[in-house]
């Protein structure tokens, strides 16, 4: 096991982020799914700058982006957006991609059961294809039933990638684990070899070391399991917009150049943009926590 980052959670440029990351131990990192914003030629020239590789990439399923939507055109665009995203983790020399089907935030359906399924195991098939082509494996990452009302648990997650081919995998994340499952370390039990990715937040989604989630125990079930892969930083700190703020610096209150569907992303988890000072800590805290029992 390695530990890696997202960088999805603060509007900042690459390069001061693999500058962060890599005095505090990361080795890797899942790019936001934002083909648009990163020219392959520089972003590899970066990483090889600071030793950093890149892991893969997590899709930002939000606006119109759904593998489950009803109308046949919006789900040909979202197919072709996670397309968009493997060509970019393959010619980053990635691994992965991390694959949430239905928009976040979306909590009602379209649509009757059985329609939605043929629809999200279709197109998340010709995703899957094109993976195998460009040497990527799909890993479906289930969320928490406030931001997703199709995937929330491991075992659905695993029973799309059954319908889709034995070799596409899951991905889990610390923080929906502890919402959703009966019992954390089972949910990892079961999805053993077809683990491919690990998210890591504590239960209230500050850097892991700030809640209540048992750490040595979750890292010793993955050394059960014989995972071998990333541990991914996708802390998504909470705002307090009360006197009652534990972090009163928090928030960024300069203006941040970030594409407005990020910032509404960020903003939809309960965040919001955030200092530099309070990334950073909240990076190495995660680090602090979690590189010993890797070790």
């Amino acid at each position: 096991m390695h530990l890696s980052t997202h960088n999805w959670m603060r509007a900042e440029p690459l390069e001061t982020t693999l500058r962060r990351i890599k005095q505090f131990g990361y080795e890797s990192i899942e790019i936001s799914g934002e083909p648009s914003q990163y020219q392959v030629g520089e972003t590899r020239a970066l990483l090889r700058e600071h030793g950093i590789r890149c892991w893969g990439a997590v899709t930002l399923t939000l606006g119109e982006r759904n593998l489950a939507a009803k109308d046949e055109e919006q789900r040909a665009r979202s197919v072709d957006y996670v397309k968009s995203v493997i060509t970019m983790v393959s010619e980053l020399d990635g691994e992965i991609i991390t694959l949430v089907p239905a928009t976040v935030g979306k909590v009602v359906p379209d649509a009757t059961e059985e329609e939605e399924w043929r629809w999200v195991v279709d197109a998340t098939r010709e995703c899957f294809d094109h993976a195998k082509k460009r040497g990527v494996r799909i890993a479906i990452e289930p969320l928490n039933r406030f931001e997703t009302y199709l995937f929330n648990r491991c075992a659905q997650a695993l029973a799309l990638a059954d319908a889709v081919d034995p070799e596409c995998g899951v991905c889990l994340d610390a923080f929906h684990l502890n919402i959703e499952e009966e019992d954390i370390y089972e949910a990892i039990r079961l999805a053993g070899r077809r683990l491919f990715d690990f998210h890591i937040a504590d239960n209230n989604r500050f850097a892991a070391g700030l809640g209540h989630l048992d750490w040595p125990k979750i890292i010793g079930t993955l050394k059960e399991i014989g995972y071998d892969g990333a541990l991914t930083n996708e802390f998504v700190a909470p705002v307090d917009r009360t006197p009652a703020a534990k972090y009163p610096d928090m928030v960024e209150r300069d203006p941040v150049d970030i594409p407005p569907e990020q910032l509404k992303f960020i903003q939809d988890h309960g965040s919001s943009l955030l200092t530099e000072k309070f990334y950073s800590d909240q990076m190495r805290i995660t680090a602090e926590t979690i590189l010993p029992l890797i070790r």
